[in-house]
C-alpha cells in the first residue's frame, strides 16, 4: 500500500496552523471585553435565561443551555463557570453569584461539587456586561451550528480586560494578566481621555489581586510593566504572630501559589533539615477565611523565621506579566495605556452604534405620529373613508389614498381606539410629534 508523502511544510501550513489559530483566535486570549470566548457564551447564556434578576438555578441547567453556543463538553463549562463564581474567590469582582461549594482558589486539593448540586444565577455587578447589547452595541454572529446569535463582543461599560485577572497558553504564545483595583482603572480612564499623555503611575497605584498578599513595591518595575505589558513583580504572604500560642498565623497568599504547595514546600524543608524552628504546621481554612498555622520552638524569632520562608518557598512568589490580547483577531502585547485606548475606542463605537439605533427607532416613530398627525387634522374625514368602507381589508388603501400617508401609517393609525379619538390625545400627540423630532436632532449632533 503506497504511503502517502507530504512536505513538513505544507504539514504545517494546512493542518498546524489551523488548529494554532483555532487556539489562539477561539479559546485561550482574552479580547478587548476582558473576556475568552467560553467564558462570553456562558455569561451571555445567563442573561438570556434571565439570570439577572431571577431566582438561583441549578449550575448543570446553565451548563446544559451553554452547550447550544459551546461546542465543548459539560465538564469544560462548568469549569469555566466555577472560576467565574464569588465562592471560588479567583475574581476581585465575581460576575456569577453562587450558593454551594465551588471549592477555592487558593486551594489545590479542594473539590468543588458536581453541578447538580450548586446553585448560580448572574451578580448584580454583571448588569454592567449587557449595557443596551439589544442596541446593537456589538455585532451578533452564529453560534456553531447557525440556529441562534450570540454576541461577537460584550459592551462592557468599564475596562473589564485589566479588572479581573486573566491567564492562558496558546499555541507559541501566553497571557498572564494582573488585576486592578476597580476604582483607579476607571480614575484612570477618566484621566487618560482628559489627557492622553496623563502619568498613568499617579492614578494606577499597582496591581490588586483577591487572594490579597502583599506587592513589593518597585515604581521603575511597575512603569515599565505599565508601559510595555512585560514584566514581573512580587507578591509575599501576610502573617501575624500570636505570641499566647507562640505560632505564625498565615493568613493571604501570593494569587499563583496555593495553601498546599506552599505546605509541601515548608514540609519538605523541614525534613531536609534547612528549617528547625518549627514544630508542627497545620491547615485551618474554614469558613472565615484562609489560615495557615506554623507552631514554633521555643525562642524562635517569628520574623527572622517568616523571612526564611519567604526566601525558600512559594509565600513568595513572582508574578509574570505578559498583557497580550486579541484586538481585530491580532494577538498584540500591550501596555495599559495603549489597552485603555483600545478599550475607549471600543466603548466609544459602543455607544455610536446605541445612539444609531436609538436614532433609527425614534425615527420609525416618528414617521407613524407624522401619519398620524395629518389624520388628526380631519378626523372627521378619517371616520367617513373607514365607514363607507365595505370590506376590512380596504379600510388601510382607502387611507393612504385619502391622506397621502404610506401602509405603515395607515395601519398604525387603523388600529387607534375610537376612545381616543378626543381633543386631550389629538393635542399630546402632537406635542408628542415636535418633541420627538427636536430630540432626533439633539442625538444626531452628538
Amino acid at each position: 500500500m503506497p504511503q502517502y508523502e507530504q512536505k513538513i511544510t505544507d504539514t504545517l501550513e494546512l493542518n498546524y496552523m489551523p488548529y494554532a489559530m483555532s487556539v489562539i483566535v477561539s479559546r485561550a486570549i482574552p479580547e478587548i471585553d476582558g473576556f475568552k470566548p467560553a467564558h462570553r457564551k456562558l455569561l451571555y447564556t445567563m442573561y438570556k435565561m434571565g439570570l439577572i434578576n431571577g431566582h438561583l438555578t441549578k449550575s448543570a441547567n446553565v451548563v446544559g443551555q451553554t452547550m447550544r453556543l459551546n461546542p465543548h463538553g459539560d465538564a469544560a463549562i462548568y469549569d469555566t463557570m466555577v472560576r467565574l463564581t464569588r465562592g471560588h474567590e479567583a475574581l476581585l469582582h465575581p460576575f456569577v453569584e453562587s450558593k454551594g461549594n465551588f471549592g477555592k482558589h487558593t486551594s489545590r486539593d479542594t473539590a468543588y461539587a458536581a453541578p447538580r448540586y450548586t446553585e448560580v444565577k448572574l451578580d448584580g455587578f454583571a448588569s454592567e456586561l449587557f449595557n443596551e447589547i439589544d442596541h446593537d452595541t456589538v455585532d451578533m454572529v452564529d453560534n456553531y451550528d447557525g440556529t441562534m446569535k450570540e454576541p461577537s463582543l460584550l459592551p462592557v461599560t468599564f475596562p473589564n480586560i485589566l479588572v479581573n485577572p486573566n491567564q492562558g497558553v496558546a499555541v507559541g504564545m501566553a497571557t498572564n494578566i494582573c488585576s486592578f483595583n476597580l476604582t483607579e482603572i476607571c480614575n484612570t480612564t477618566i484621566e487618560l481621555l482628559k489627557n492622553k499623555d496623563h502619568d498613568i503611575l499617579t492614578t494606577l497605584t499597582a496591581p490588586d489581586f483577591p487572594s490579597g498578599a502583599q506587592l513589593i513595591y518597585d515604581a521603575d518595575s511597575l512603569r515599565n510593566i505599565y508601559e510595555t505589558g512585560a514584566g514581573s513583580f512580587r507578591l509575599r504572604s501576610k502573617y501575624r504572630y500570636d505570641k499566647k500560642g507562640n505560632c505564625i498565623e498565615i493568613y493571604e497568599i501570593p494569587y499563583n501559589t496555593t495553601i498546599e504547595a506552599c505546605q509541601d514546600k515548608i514540609e519538605e524543608l523541614v525534613k531536609l533539615g534547612k528549617i528547625k524552628e518549627i514544630s508542627y504546621m497545620r491547615d485551618e481554612t474554614d469558613i472565615n477565611g484562609l489560615k495557615l498555622t506554623i507552631d514554633l520552638k521555643r525562642g524562635t524569632n517569628p520574623d527572622a523565621l517568616m523571612q526564611k520562608l519567604y526566601k525558600m518557598t512559594p509565600l513568595e512568589s513572582s508574578f509574570s506579566c505578559n498583557f497580550n490580547i486579541l484586538v481585530g483577531y491580532s494577538p498584540k502585547v500591550m501596555g495599559v495605556r495603549e489597552i485603555l485606548n483600545e478599550w475607549i475606542a471600543f466603548r466609544v463605537e459602543c455607544i455610536r452604534r446605541a445612539t444609531f439605533y436609538d436614532i433609527g427607532k425614534k425615527k420609525e416613530y416618528l414617521h407613524l405620529l407624522q401619519g398620524l398627525r395629518k389624520i388628526l387634522l380631519d378626523i372627521d374625514e378619517a371616520i367617513r373613508i373607514i365607514r363607507q368602507t365595505e370590506e376590512a381589508s380596504d379600510v388601510v388603501p382607502n387611507l393612504m389614498i385619502g391622506f397621502g400617508i404610506d401602509q405603515v401609517q395607515a395601519e398604525y393609525v387603523a388600529e387607534i381606539k375610537l376612545r381616543n379619538l378626543n381633543r386631550e390625545y389629538i393635542l399630546n400627540k402632537t406635542a408628542e410629534t415636535d418633541a420627538l423630532a427636536e430630540e432626533i436632532g439633539i442625538l444626531r449632533t452628538c
